[in-house]
């Protein structure tokens, strides 16, 4: 069953998903004469999150990763995203989680991983970033690693983490 976020925003989130996911996205029961979707399709979940990332919704985010822990799996996925604002949610996100001991952050680190390797500099930076939040087991030797990455800035973020650790 899919969460939906709590709050004033839940019906920006109910008409997000219903005016744009055809049918076969998802699956619907009857009851009476009225319809009700109980089940929404991933792709428009993450796209969900992030727009309410982009708007500085957090809390509403905080509360649906408590709520359902494979979300954390998305991490990556969501960090993924062009839009600054939400890049910087995601960051404020595991502060968040972190701040109240959320014992499920670990589930992030491999989606957070396979981005360390990516072409794009900046993800692998966003990437270490979030990792230094979560403050894994693997964060010392990854850092090590991006130490000597091809771009300054990743660098420089490397030498932050391995400092602050």
């Amino acid at each position: 069953m899919v969460w939906w976020p709590f709050g004033p925003y839940m019906d920006y989130a109910r008409k997000a998903v219903t005016e744009t996911v055809p049918p076969c996205c998802c699956r619907t029961r009857r009851q009476g004469d009225m319809q009700f979707m109980n089940e929404v399709s991933d792709a428009e979940l993450l796209r969900v999150i992030k727009d309410f990332l982009e708007m500085g919704h957090v809390d509403n985010i905080v509360a649906m990763f408590y709520r359902e822990s494979r979300y954390f799996e998305w991490t990556g996925a969501i960090l993924d995203d062009k839009r600054f604002a939400v890049r910087l949610g995601v960051s404020v996100l595991f502060e968040e989680l972190q701040a109240r001991q959320c014992a499920s952050l670990y589930l992030a680190v491999p989606s957070l991983s396979t981005l360390l390797s990516s072409e794009d500099p900046l993800l692998r930076g966003e990437a270490l970033s979030v990792l230094a939040i979560i403050n894994d087991q693997s964060l010392r030797d990854q850092a090590l690693t991006l130490r000597n990455d091809k771009d300054s800035q990743v660098r420089e973020i490397a030498e932050d983490v391995l400092a602050s650790i």
